[in-house]
């Protein structure tokens, strides 16, 4: 498994990120929050095991977030109630393998 990265400043930068590439009507995204990073892992092909980390560096608590890309704002929230928005799932792993080896080799960079 090879991997390629693309870190952002902020988590404003990451959602945007996300938002604007997602499928047009998917508006739901899982997002982890591991080891002191905020990520998401693409594949960047079907048919190869090169995959893409976006991140950026902190921590966010568990649950579904509303990013509202015009404004750059997110806040908490209990149910998905716009489809002006963007919405993301904030997932903490106990552990992850992918996670894990996508970091290691980040960190030996």
């Amino acid at each position: 498994m090879d991997f390629e990265y693309e870190e952002f400043g902020d988590l404003e930068d990451l959602f945007s990120y996300l938002a604007s590439i997602t499928p047009y009507m998917k508006q739901i995204l899982p997002i982890t929050s591991y080891r002191n990073y905020i990520l998401s892992i693409i594949p960047l092909s079907q048919f190869s095991n090169v995959f893409m980390m976006v991140y950026t560096k902190g921590e966010l608590e568990s649950g579904l977030f509303e990013f509202d890309i015009s404004t750059r704002k997110y806040k908490k929230i209990n149910s998905i109630e716009r489809a002006d928005k963007n919405y993301f799932i904030v997932l903490k792993p106990k552990t992850t393998t992918v996670v894990n080896k996508a970091i290691e080799n980040l960190e030996k960079k």
